[in-house]
């Protein structure tokens, strides 16, 4: 293929996926379920309008540019095997892992109502293994790590969006509403 017309299929490609983007801004929640079964292969639990915006045209940008690279992929989980998929990025051969270390510096707020006190061990088995989380004065201690909140811990063991309140068994889950498509 010469230049010319090499130059022209590349413009039309990304004529395309900005074409497939914009299509997004469009669609009902309805349609972005539907449209998020069709690009990731499998459904999807969440009905968020904005978050499945979101990863529908990450996961179209990807198909159009081929995503990363398999010697990418191996070097991510080599080094960051247990690291969110959105961190990877942030992982390089010159730095250890991220990891949050610091106390928060907040000024000292009244207790959620549904932690029990610091010190309890809440414990949660998922996928065959037992994840221990300790309640902190202000915060969460998990794998020697402190977090602010219980649902970046939740999400790392799960590898999806959860309350952590839900997740850890402090708050029972909320019933879905029906939307407009149910109803019919």
């Amino acid at each position: 293929m010469n230049k010319r017309a090499q130059l022209k299929t590349d413009r039309c490609a990304v004529a395309m996926v900005a074409g497939k983007l914009e299509a997004l801004g469009e669609m009902t929640v309805g349609e972005l379920v539907e449209k998020y079964r069709e690009v990731f292969g499998v459904p999807t639990r969440t009905r968020n309008k904005d978050y499945l915006r979101k990863k529908i045209a990450w996961r179209i940008q990807e198909l159009a540019e081929g995503g990363l690279s398999p010697r990418a992929l191996s070097k991510i989980e080599e080094l960051a095997p247990l690291a969110p998929v959105r961190w990877h990025h942030l992982q390089t051969s010159d730095r250890p892992p991220l990891t949050l270390v610091s106390t928060p510096t907040l000024p000292h707020r009244d207790r959620d109502p549904r932690l029990p006190p610091p010190g309890t061990q809440l414990m949660r088995i998922h996928g065959g293994v037992e994840h221990r989380v300790t309640v902190l004065e202000q915060g969460f201690e998990y794998q020697g790590k402190y977090y602010k909140a219980l649902s970046p811990i939740a999400k790392l063991i799960t590898g999806s969006p959860w309350s952590g309140f839900v997740f850890f068994n402090l708050q029972e889950r909320k019933a879905r509403l029906p939307v407009e498509e149910d109803c019919k």
